[in-house]
């Protein structure tokens, strides 16, 4: 039993949920600029932990056909058969029941969206079927999450969060666009839309990085927008260097190594880095 559920946790990669978890966080802490009670957070992480779960769960149902034949994917649990479809549909399952056992203990419109969210979990792992914006349907459902966790806190809609949200969408849009380049030659055998296997890596690359730039723009239009302090402007000053160390590890040599490096390390960092600064700027008010 532990040794499946090793299997799970290494299918649904729960080491990526330092990208979205801390920016939720973000949201909640600036609503009023402090820090939220224990049981806020605390059902605020559970529904981001159901809500990435369930992300990950699905995609992995929708495209184990096609991860089955791709190289690079060949070997996730699914395609080598490690777990069954039924048994991922019952963490899927479980994961969204979680999430909405977790709206439930926050806002009234954290339930009333709860539908939309799960739109949204669903519908972003098609999109690379019949789109090459399809980096930016991912991005849009990760940028959510500082809006998610404004709505947590407060039960009502906002431009700031909205604002630090598109920041996200940037954000995770250019790292998947990098991230995509691994799939190029796949992508165009199966006819699979993204923006490398559409306009070529160089191109995709380049676009990559407007969205780096426009990023951190908007994080830095956010702090404006609710007068935020010198630790929040260390934060995105942060992300600014974390993003062009990310685009100076590819832009010498294309390689799988470098693109994980790039992908990972130095996108958690600024996620993490991020809420530091950002917690750093509510506790010295």
């Amino acid at each position: 039993m532990l040794q499946r559920v090793v299997v799970v946790a290494q299918m649904i990669r729960l080491e990526h949920t330092v990208f979205a978890l801390p920016f939720a966080y973000i949201g909640a802490l600036l609503v009023e600029q402090r820090i939220p009670s224990f049981h806020d957070l605390m059902w605020i992480t559970l529904a981001m932990f159901g809500a990435r779960t369930a992300a990950m769960a699905l995609n992995r149902i929708i495209d184990r056909h096609l991860d089955a034949e791709n190289p690079r994917t060949a070997n996730r649990a699914l395609p080598r058969g490690l777990v069954s479809v039924g048994e991922v549909w019952v963490y899927a399952g479980l994961s969204l029941a979680l999430l909405f056992v977790a709206a439930t203990q926050l806002t009234p419109l954290c339930v009333k969206l709860f539908p939309l969210a799960v739109v949204g979990l669903v519908f972003y792992s098609y999109t690379k079927r019949f789109t090459w914006t399809c980096h930016l349907w991912l991005g849009a459902v990760l940028g959510g999450t500082p809006l998610a966790g404004w709505i947590a806190i407060s039960d009502s809609l906002s431009w700031v969060p909205i604002v630090l949200g598109l920041g996200v969408l940037f954000w995770v849009a250019g790292f998947d666009i990098i991230y995509a380049c691994l799939d190029y030659d796949f992508d165009r055998r199966r006819g699979l839309y993204s923006i490398p296997a559409r306009f070529g890596i160089p191109a995709a690359l380049r676009i990559a990085l407007g969205f780096h730039v426009l990023a951190p723009l908007l994080f830095l239009v956010s702090g404006l927008m609710l007068g935020l302090g010198t630790f929040y402007y260390l934060g995105v000053a942060l992300a600014v260097a974390l993003l062009a160390y990310e685009h100076t590890i590819i832009s010498n040599r294309l390689s799988p190594e470098r693109i994980n490096v790039a992908f990972f390390h130095a996108n958690a960092s600024l996620s993490l880095g991020m809420l530091f600064f950002v917690l750093a700027d509510v506790l010295t008010r």
